[in-house]
């Protein structure tokens, strides 16, 4: 593969393209329309890194520094033109940015379309590097002519979307001056999009608010006509601008076609001057989960584009999508020195905390639009109570639960303080990665028959936030698998029957002889006051980690050694009085059911038992002998 750039060369996409240019020229997106609103806003993009570049390289804007994109349309040759005056592509550019997928998740991506999703997939266009290709659902060829700023070389790359692409050198004068233009041939049955009143309606619906002016030319030979201002909307005062216009922003900037679920634009004054106009999706981001965790918020400097992985939020508020724009940074700032700004962390502090002010007014204001953000996003919040020390407080006001008590809504902390029983100190939780599993388990069976909520978590970071967050409003988290119940404070409703507060001696010996025979698989064997109808439970000890935080750390490979758990015993247990009443000559038959109730307790817990074959043996002498007395 050759890279001398005075001759032309073929290429194959990479394998994701091919794949992605399938899916795209056999229409598997409804809506062919965002093809015009990808190109227009990678125009956008073109202008605006130019401007940026310009500040420390003036002559790069020549004599033609005011940016634009033009839209000009060929009826008779059924032809669309897009063009920039932005910064244009050199040979290598064009390779890496129209042959290849840069971003993760673009296998995730396709398959999710491929698998029939076809009401998310204009959401998806757009946010993977791949918003380029959707110009192949509505042209069988296109070309793509481009002329680097400051460069004396042009380059043509063109593709029929079929699996290789062409890239060649172009004589100057059949290039843009400066910038690129993507020429689309476009399928008979996309014809319409030449019409004006198609392109206009188009453009100013999707892209009339990118910080670049936009022009019309109807046909060749006739004069271009300017559709959009590029007058930035952050800038504008928020009583003139019309919520259809917010959603027509927050659609080009997310890469999302849905409605945004609540907006915040506001301007800071002060010690640091700076516009931010940002949205919280109405549905997730498609790229929600990804390893980086990256932001999706971009950095302006006085209406200058400078970067999108400014790092303007912390991570567990990726989700938000929108731009800062700073009337103090210097424009020439570098990305090193973004980072160790001090004035950019104000920045982060101020938006971070409007933001989380923002979500806590609509939880209070408007619970059904903070319930949908939460069944979107609450996962990600989350992760914020275990990462951000600082907020916990806040965070956790924000936080919502399902419970024992709450069916299928959610429960605030708030909610659950307020529903404490007499004599509860503590707020109790389960963590589990099923509910169903959860509200099975014996190990509420005694908090169940006091009335006694317990939160139900079943997201992974659940385990490890209640480590990082000791308390709310002076209660403390308390997993209900771990150490004490703590019940005996607290009563039992006046119509439960009352278990003896004694357990028997024979009970009592039989717990010390399960104790004996299970030797050092359990730190110890106790009486329990939590369980009220199955025989046997496990839980940990009372300092370390609780069941399920012990799984998650065993599983990373984070666990040198697991704590031995404490095996409780129902004292009331039909089950458990009979084999306490046996007497020695029952001793082996004793010691199988001291393992089998051993076992027992791991099954109910989610776990295998602790020796499969001797567990098989068991059981097996236990049905003989029961075959034996029948």
């Amino acid at each position: 593969m050759t890279t001398d750039t005075k001759t032309a060369e073929t290429r194959t996409f990479e394998a994701d393209v091919s794949r992605l240019l399938h899916m795209m020229v056999h229409s598997v997106y409804s809506d062919r329309d965002v093809f015009l609103r990808e190109l227009i806003s990678n125009a956008a993009d073109a202008c605006e890194k130019l401007r940026f570049e310009a500040v420390s390289r003036p002559e790069l804007l020549g004599d033609d520094p005011k940016p634009r994109i033009t839209i000009a349309a060929n009826p008779d040759n059924r032809e669309l033109v897009v063009e920039d005056n932005g910064i244009g592509m050199s040979r290598d550019e064009m390779a890496e940015a129209l042959g290849t997928i840069a971003r993760s998740g673009t296998r995730a991506f396709m398959e999710r379309v491929e698998a029939g999703k076809a009401a998310e997939d204009t959401q998806l266009i757009g946010q993977f590097g791949v918003g380029f290709y959707s110009a192949f659902m509505v042209a069988d060829r296109v070309d793509v002519i481009s002329h680097q700023a400051g460069s004396d070389e042009a380059f043509r790359w063109s593709s029929d979307g079929k699996g290789t692409y062409e890239i060649a050198p172009v004589p100057l004068e059949a290039a843009p001056k400066r910038g690129t233009r993507v020429v689309l041939h476009l399928m008979e049955d996309a014809s319409s999009y030449t019409t004006p009143y198609r392109l206009e309606g188009l453009t100013k619906s999707q892209s009339g608010h990118v910080p670049v002016p936009i022009t019309l030319v109807e046909k060749p030979g006739a004069e271009p006509r300017d559709i959009a201002d590029g007058t930035a909307l952050w800038v504008r005062q928020k009583s003139e601008i019309k919520p259809e216009e917010y959603t027509d922003f927050y659609r080009s900037v997310a890469g999302q076609y849905d409605e945004p679920a609540s907006t915040i634009h506001f301007r800071a004054e002060g010690r640091q001057e700076y516009s931010v106009l940002a949205f919280v999706p109405g549905s997730r981001p498609f790229d929600l989960f990804d390893q980086d965790r990256k932001g999706r918020m971009k950095l302006y400097v006085r209406r200058v584009f400078i970067t999108d992985d400014a790092d303007l939020l912390p991570r567990y508020l990726r989700f938000v999508r929108g731009l800062v724009d700073s009337a103090d940074l210097p424009l020439n700032v570098s990305r090193e020195m973004i980072q160790e700004s001090p004035l950019l962390a104000s920045i982060r502090k101020g938006v971070t905390n409007r933001v989380l002010g923002d979500l806590v007014k609509t939880a209070e204001n408007d619970a059904e639009t903070y319930t949908k953000i939460w069944e979107n996003f609450g996962v990600v919040l989350k992760e914020g109570l275990y990462e951000d020390y600082e907020r916990r407080e806040q965070l956790l006001k924000l936080a919502r639960f399902r419970s024992t008590a709450s069916g299928e809504g959610w429960r605030s902390l708030a909610d659950y303080v307020a529903a404490m029983k007499e004599g509860q100190k503590a707020i109790f939780f389960m963590a589990g990665d099923d509910r169903a599993r959860l509200e099975a388990s014996p190990q509420l069976e005694g908090f169940r028959a006091r009335g006694i909520e317990a939160l139900l978590l079943t997201d992974p970071v659940d385990s490890f936030w209640v480590t990082m967050a000791p308390e709310f409003d002076g209660k403390p988290f308390k997993s209900v698998t771990q150490g004490a119940a703590e019940l005996a404070d607290i009563p039992l409703p006046e119509d439960a029957a009352k278990p003896d507060a004694e357990t028997s001696s024979d009970v009592a010996s039989f717990l010390a002889f399960v104790k004996t025979t299970l030797g050092e698989e359990v730190s110890d064997v106790k009486a329990s006051d939590r369980l009220t109808e199955s025989a046997v439970c496990l839980v940990a000890p009372e300092h370390g980690p609780d069941r399920q935080f012990e799984r998650l750390l065993n599983a990373a490979g984070r666990l040198d050694k697991a704590a031995k758990p404490i095996l409780e015993i129902n004292p009331r247990h039909e089950r458990v009085a009979a084999l306490a009443k046996l007497g020695d000559d029952e001793k082996a038959f004793k010691e199988d059911a001291a393992h089998l109730l051993y076992d027992e307790a791991r099954v109910l817990d989610g776990d295998k038992p602790a020796d499969a074959k001797a567990f098989s043996a068991r059981l097996a002498r236990l049905i003989d002998r029961s075959l034996a007395k029948g």
